[in-house]
């Protein structure tokens, strides 16, 4: 999920990931029984997932990011399940099992189902539509990845560096109470600065500076005053943070004042900075629909023949059916292949009776559950095998939904035609919906079982743990996302909500369904984007060839087109000060070693902390807006010092950051020194 999830955890974890050996025993033996699937992990669990889930939701809808919340769950659980007399690590595993299942199904629903309300075809998130497309799509990313665990974990061995790590913070797990400080003041600050922001309205929560000279110079600058954008800069690292800046940078920089050099800005602005804001909106932020597309597209190209040996290796799993499962030890266990087949026709019976409801045509309904079925494995085989090779964090999965609505909807205006364009595009956007949630989960899926395979868990247990978290946060997710609709609006702000969520990945998936039937799209900013996509893949490319450390992946870059500036300035900002901690002890021996990965956890944590806390505090802000009927509880409603307060308060959590960091890092090589 390219943080978009699609940029979520990659602190670091590689490390981990290669000081791993396939040949090492599991963490706890075969033979030893612990108790797993307990009712308090299932409990906790199902909260856990629901929190996260709604927390990536805002998150995600607000900045068009989600963040991993394997670690941070764990260390939480491993907080809570301390309190218990009876605990152990296998529990601990279950618990951040269901709660980061929840955070995943987030961002396939938060990428897809708001352009159903964004182009108007919903005017609300419709409970029994939402929870069932959300449930359905997550659980067959479940079932769908089953057969694939013991080809892609076992078999080809590959990495699953987000999984090894979270393992690794398991088994270390004698230091959760200490570690969870850093989560709790993160989420204190981050829930605090958005109060202060968004309900008080003590300062303006962007910093721009705009300027157009003789109508045909044009400049701008924004940086969004948001801690937790810092926070997932510094978790993706300085490599995605600034591809994602360069996307910014291409949008604003060489596409805005181009066009406006040849054509003059739009016809009745004046203001330098809204000038830019809408040539952006109407024109420019197409470039990114060019370059999901070519990037979807160019990571199923890339995977052509590991696809294959897992869609091989997956056939031949569910011909074996249950005899596989003979003779196996406990962590071989896997849910049978027959319960598998069984629930995957279950779950496409509700799928066809909402698509049925909504199209109206059992033809045309028939050729969407197929397509979505066909889709729905083949990209979450994708979504596995990427997850295995660079984390689920780094999924194409805004790309690949792309493509599934772009050739959904091609297919679609030519069963259907393009005579009722709203319920042509609304039907591609519920086939990509079912897919979108089932890649989110099925990357996410493969990163816990490979956790799980490292520390000795039962694999059927897990699955189980998966479907609990699926359930649970498939359930909460409507009225949240109905609370944020009432309280911020989504897309295009508006006189009623000026601050609107952006919502950009369904934005962007309204955008590409809505011009294959109603036409509308700019295609030649389409096409120009997909021309820098493949500058970009041609240069990563080379980049692979020459064993480059640095690396282009095209979805970061595309990712950056769509997203606002001041959004991308921000990430990048928490991607300079994670180069800045990397450089700091970056040359010091492998036997202080131990203390970088004390500091990058805890570095890790006080960054989940400021995204959740904010999210979190955001959905309680939206939530008090829907209750009380006001709008915000403002102090000012001009903050009299403009942007600068938060301005000077973001520095000041920034450098916070950074001596928090150092500091771990230095009290623990000094321990180490003197043990």
């Amino acid at each position: 999920m390219f943080v978009e999830n699609d940029l979520k955890c990659m602190i670091e974890e590689k490390p981990l990931a290669e000081e791993t050996s396939e040949k090492e025993k599991p963490y706890i033996s075969p033979e030893t029984r612990l108790p797993e699937l307990t009712l308090k992990a299932i409990i906790l669990g199902a909260i856990l997932s629901v929190v996260l889930s709604a927390a990536n939701a805002y998150f995600g809808l607000f900045a068009g990011l989600t963040v991993s919340a394997s670690i941070p769950a764990a260390v939480i659980s491993m907080a809570v399940l301390k309190a218990f007399k009876h605990s152990n690590v296998l529990e601990n595993n279950l618990v951040q099992t269901a709660a980061s299942a929840g955070e995943s199904l987030a961002a396939g629903v938060i990428f897809t189902i708001p352009a159903l309300v964004i182009m108007g075809y919903w005017q609300e998130f419709n409970y029994w539509e939402t929870t069932l497309i959300s449930m359905t799509g997550g659980l067959l990313g479940i079932l769908f990845t089953i057969p694939l665990r013991n080809a892609l974990i076992i078999k080809e061995k590959l990495t699953f560096p987000e999984g090894v790590a979270t393992a690794e913070v398991l088994k270390s797990g004698e230091t959760g109470g200490k570690s969870v400080q850093y989560l709790i003041w993160g989420g204190l600050i981050g829930g605090l600065f958005k109060l202060s922001d968004a309900a008080l309205n003590l300062w303006q929560n962007l910093f721009e500076k705009a300027a157009l000279w003789n109508q045909k110079v044009y400049f701008y600058f924004g940086l969004n005053l948001s801690p937790a954008l810092v926070a997932v800069g510094y978790i993706v690292g300085l490599n995605i943070s600034f591809l994602v800046f360069l996307g910014g940078a291409i949008s604003w920089y060489l596409a805005i004042p181009i066009y406006i050099g040849l054509y003059g800005p739009p016809e009745g602005l004046t203001d330098p900075a809204q000038i830019g804001i809408t040539l952006w909106g109407s024109q420019i932020r197409y470039l990114g629909v060019g370059a999901m597309v070519v990037g979807g597209l160019w990571a199923l190209i890339s995977l052509r023949s590991s696809l294959q040996g897992a869609f091989i290796s997956g056939v031949q799993a569910f011909k074996a059916g249950s005899s596989h499962l003979k003779n196996k030890i406990r962590t071989d266990l896997d849910t049978p292949m027959s319960w598998v087949l069984i629930g995957i026709g279950v779950m496409v019976v509700p799928i066809f009776i909402i698509y049925l409801g909504e199209i109206r045509q059992v033809s045309i309904t028939g050729v969407m559950a197929i397509i979505m079925v066909i889709a729905g494995f083949l990209f979450s085989a994708v979504a596995g095998y990427m997850a295995g090779l660079v984390g689920s964090s780094n999924n194409p999965i805004s790309g690949v939904t792309i493509a599934t609505i772009l050739a959904t909807a091609l297919l679609l205006a030519a069963l259907m035609g393009t005579g009722d364009p709203g319920r042509g595009a609304a039907a591609a956007i519920l086939v990509g919906a079912v897919v979108c949630c089932a890649a989110a989960i099925a990357g996410d899926n493969m990163q816990d079982l490979k956790a799980g395979y490292v520390l000795g868990a039962t694999p059927y247990k897990q699955q189980i743990m998966q479907g609990v978290g699926v359930i649970a946060g498939a359930i909460a997710i409507a009225p949240v996302l109905n609370y944020l609709l009432i309280g911020y609006g989504m897309g295009a702000p508006t006189p009623e909500h000026p601050n609107a969520l952006a919502a950009p990945q369904a934005t962007l998936m309204q955008s590409v369904a809505s011009g294959i039937f109603g036409g509308g799209l700019p295609w030649n900013m389409v096409i120009i984007g997909a021309f820098i996509a493949g500058v970009i893949i041609a240069i990563d490319v080379y980049l692979h060839k020459i064993k480059s450390d640095f690396k282009m992946p095209v979805l970061a870059v595309a990712v950056g087109l769509y997203l606002p500036l001041e959004l991308d300035t921000s990430i990048f900002l928490g991607g300079i000060l994670a180069w800045l901690t990397s450089r700091y002890y970056k040359k010091h021996t492998s036997r202080e070693k131990q203390a970088r990965e004390q500091a990058d956890k805890a570095g890790l944590l006080l960054a989940s902390g400021l995204i959740t806390g904010e999210a979190l505090m955001g959905i309680l802000i939206a939530i008090g807006i829907v209750v009380s009927n006001v709008d915000q509880w403002r102090i000012f409603e001009e903050p009299p010092a403009g942007s600068y307060p938060g301005l000077i308060l973001l520095i000041l959590i920034t450098a916070g950051i950074y001596y928090t960091v150092i500091k771990v890092y230095n009290e623990k090589r000094s321990k180490d020194r003197n043990a």
